[in-house]
């Protein structure tokens, strides 16, 4: 199946481009400006104690600088950096290999940590807190359970669901922040210097293209970037220009809010099929071929962002600028529905 070119989720092919273009520094960081103020602060205070920094949990949609951040945190603390996820984490003992590996102020990034088993949160529980390990030693009657000290480390958790986390594991975060979709300018800042380091040459609107596209989200624009310098290399000159944009759209179906294919058959099935909604989740999953989870946790967040979907106690509901934006005329008792 070919994945979608505005899909938040990582591609296969993201990963290198996201090692190539992503910022060391955080004044290099675009966006996020709260986040970035709260971050510096906390880390030079634990620079002055001498201190690594306190463990922290980024959380937001997939795509918005996670993972770059833990790095750059890593970096402006002088410290080594350790990468796994959740799901990798499937025994006590990969959890325990890591941390006895891990050396003073070392950064530990667990990306998905919503998705740690209770086996795992719960030896990373001391941890966290007493930067001890317990290891219980034999089996029955004669188990014993033996206490290693660990060295003075940061946990760097990353979740685009905050609140699949037990209490008990966010509690033990001391600070906690949320990376929010990006405003346009900032998009526009962060194609702009993707296109410096990938060194092709834009023009001022054909960068405003590219960033309107993007569903205010770094990883997508630089995705399109990349497409649109494939294009531009083939069916151009090599610059990227508006005319090059507007070629690249056609061939991946993209429209002018980034909706692609996907998400514009979704919002003309709430309208063409079920009259504008209301409509349960399940049935319209049925309606587009599409497993209710993914319609919820990858469609309907942006669609509701932009304003196209609203969700009621009946069910979604297609909106007045969907109508517009397929060029449909909206019911007149729209605003009833959306109650």
């Amino acid at each position: 199946m070919e994945e979608r070119q505005v899909a938040p989720e990582e591609h296969n092919e993201d990963e290198s481009l996201d090692k190539t273009l992503r910022p060391r520094e955080l004044k290099d960081y675009i966006g996020q400006e709260k986040v970035k103020d709260n971050l510096a602060v906390l880390m030079e205070a634990a620079k002055k104690r001498h201190e690594p920094v306190e463990h922290i949990l980024l959380y937001g949609s997939p795509g918005l600088g996670k993972t770059t951040l833990a790095h750059i945190i890593a970096r402006e603390m002088s410290a080594g950096i350790r990468v796994t996820s959740g799901p990798a984490l499937t025994k006590a003992g990969d959890l325990a290999a890591i941390l006895t590996n891990l050396e003073a102020g070392d950064i530990l990034f667990i990306d998905e940590i919503h998705r740690l088993n209770k086996t795992i949160e719960e030896v990373l529980y001391p941890a966290m807190e007493e930067f001890a390990l317990d290891v219980v030693l034999g089996k029955g009657p004669s188990a014993r359970t033996l206490r290693l000290d660990l060295p003075k480390f940061t946990i760097v958790g990353a979740t685009t669901k905050v609140s699949l986390l037990s209490a008990p594991l966010r509690d033990r975060f001391g600070a906690t922040y949320r990376l929010n979709f990006y405003e346009l300018g900032d998009i526009e800042r962060i194609v702009g210097r993707s296109a410096r380091l990938l060194n092709v040459a834009t023009d001022d609107l054909a960068v405003t293209a590219i960033a309107e596209r993007s569903r205010r989200t770094p990883r997508i624009a630089n995705r399109l970037l990349k497409r649109v310098r494939d294009v531009a290399e083939v069916r151009g000159t090599g610059s990227i220009t508006v005319p090059i944009t507007e070629v690249t759209w056609q061939m991946l179906d993209v429209d002018r809010y980034g909706l692609d294919d996907v998400d514009r058959r979704i919002l003309r099935a709430i309208i063409e099929i079920f009259s504008g909604g209301p409509v349960g989740v399940t049935t319209l999953a049925a309606a587009t071929a599409e497993e209710v989870a993914t319609i919820e946790d990858v469609y309907e967040p942006f669609l509701m962002q932009m304003g196209f979907l609203q969700r009621t106690p009946r069910g979604r509901v297609a909106t007045e600028l969907a109508y517009r934006h397929l060029n449909l005329p909206p019911p007149p008792d729209l605003q009833q529905r959306l109650l």
